[in-house]
């Protein structure tokens, strides 16, 4: 299978991945490395991917996989018995936390000490509602000490959102820019989502942030994009600390 490492300054104990659509089992609009169960890819085909997972990335458990619903509730992995939230953090070696996208930001988060992580789903109704912030506010140690990365979403020349959406997120004007063909499009611009990430977390104090350049729009040899193709699979994010690091 393909995944992504973040360009990030983690202590080597925090794993830390995202998964691209290549490697795995799944077909037709899920070719194939799909780890979604709620697309309609037939299951079997889900769970034979999501085996090689554990296997490739040698995952020391079972992820902790959410019934994501585009809130902004994030919940203790390490205690959770429901799974509707949207973000998931953890104090507790090899337990992994997980969140699966096709166009959303996922958010990975640690600390310099590497004793607490987080993976957060933020698509813009989450992101409007402050999920970013409420990871964030899980952590225990000061705010300056939150690494966080960005994984692949839809870039800001393809996220085309219309101006009560840029109302719900703000941020600066920098990250948002009218269509290149304006016509008909007189009330939608152009999101820039791995800014207005940036921009929460600076406004929190979290000024370690890097993130991946990739669009999940345009890169479709890479990444599912729902945007793109509607019924599609989904990519995973996820981040654990290692007890054998």
């Amino acid at each position: 299978m393909s995944y992504i490492s973040p360009n990030w300054p983690a202590p080597t104990r925090v794993k830390a991945y995202t998964t691209t659509r290549l490697g795995g089992s799944s077909g037709d609009v899920y070719g194939s490395m799909n780890l979604g169960l709620h697309v309609g890819d037939q299951c079997s085909q889900v769970f034979r991917n999501r085996s090689k997972l554990r296997s490739d990335l040698k995952l020391p458990s079972e992820p902790v996989w959410l019934a994501q619903v585009h809130s902004a509730s994030v919940v203790n992995a390490d205690l959770a018995t429901e799974f509707e939230f949207d973000g998931s953090f953890s104090t507790r070696a090899d337990i992994v936390c997980a969140v699966m996208t096709a166009d959303c930001l996922p958010l990975l988060l640690t600390n310099l000490a590497g004793d607490q992580v987080a993976a957060v789903h933020a698509g813009w109704r989450g992101m409007a509602n402050g999920i970013i912030e409420n990871a964030v506010a899980a952590f225990a140690c000061p705010v300056a000490e939150i690494i966080a990365w960005a994984g692949p979403c839809i870039g800001p020349t393809k996220f085309e959102v219309g101006t009560e959406v840029m109302a719900q997120l703000g941020g600066p004007d920098s990250a948002y820019k009218n269509p290149e063909d304006n016509i008909g499009h007189n009330d939608k611009v152009l999101a820039d989502l791995y800014q207005l990430c940036g921009h929460r977390l600076a406004a929190m104090g979290v000024t370690n942030y890097t993130h991946s350049n990739a669009c999940t729009y345009l890169d479709e040899q890479d990444f599912f994009s729902y945007r793109r193709d509607g019924q599609c699979g989904r990519m995973a994010s996820l981040i654990w600390i290692d007890s054998e690091s």
